[in-house]
C-alpha cells in the first residue's frame, strides 16, 4: 500500500469517526448511562448485522433502539410477537383493489429500518422462519413479488 493510499484511508477513517462521535453525542441527549449498549448497537448497524438483547423490563432497550433510529433518521417498528401470528402479519400480503381489478402489495411492518422483535420466543415456527429469512436475505416475497427491505435493516430481538 502506497503512502498516498494510506493517507486517503486515514482521512476516510477520521471522517467516519467524526460521524460516529456526532451520533454518540446525539444519542447521549436521550440515553444516560447506557454507553455500552449504544456502542454495541452502533457496531451492529455498521456491520449490517442484527442484535439479540436480553434483560429484565425497564432497562431502556426499546428507548435505546428508538433513539438510535431517530438519530440516523430511520423508521422504527416494534413488533409484539404472539402465538396466533401469521407470517403475513410481518411481511405483508396481497390486497384486491376493486378499482383496478388487480392485487396490490400491502407491505407489512418488516419494511421499517429498525425492527424491535419483542417476545420472539412466543411466535410460531413459521413466523420465526419468515423473520429469519428476512434477516438473512434482506428481502421478502409477497405472492409473486420479491421486495427488497430498506437499508439499513436492523432487527433487534
Amino acid at each position: 500500500m502506497s503512502s498516498s493510499e494510506i493517507t486517503k484511508l486515514n482521512d476516510k477513517v477520521k471522517k467516519e469517526g467524526a460521524f460516529l462521535e456526532a451520533l454518540r453525542l446525539e444519542i447521549r441527549k436521550v440515553m444516560v448511562g447506557q454507553d455500552y449498549l449504544m456502542e454495541r448497537l452502533m457496531v451492529a448497524l455498521l456491520a449490517n448485522g442484527h442484535v439479540l438483547l436480553e434483560g429484565v423490563p425497564g432497562l431502556a432497550k426499546t428507548t435505546a433502539i428508538k433513539t438510535l433510529a431517530m438519530a440516523v433518521h430511520a423508521n422504527f417498528q416494534r413488533l409484539q410477537f404472539t402465538p396466533d401470528m401469521l407470517p403475513a402479519d410481518l411481511t405483508g400480503t396481497l390486497i384486491y383493489d376493486q378499482k383496478s381489478g388487480d392485487f396490490v402489495v400491502k407491505k407489512g411492518p418488516l419494511f421499517a429500518n429498525f425492527i424491535l422483535a419483542d417476545e420472539i420466543n412466543r411466535a410460531p415456527a413459521k413466523v420465526q422462519s419468515a423473520l429469519l429469512e428476512a434477516m438473512q436475505e434482506r428481502q421478502v416475497t409477497i405472492g409473486p413479488d420479491t421486495l427488497l427491505l430498506p437499508q439499513p435493516f436492523l432487527v433487534l430481538a
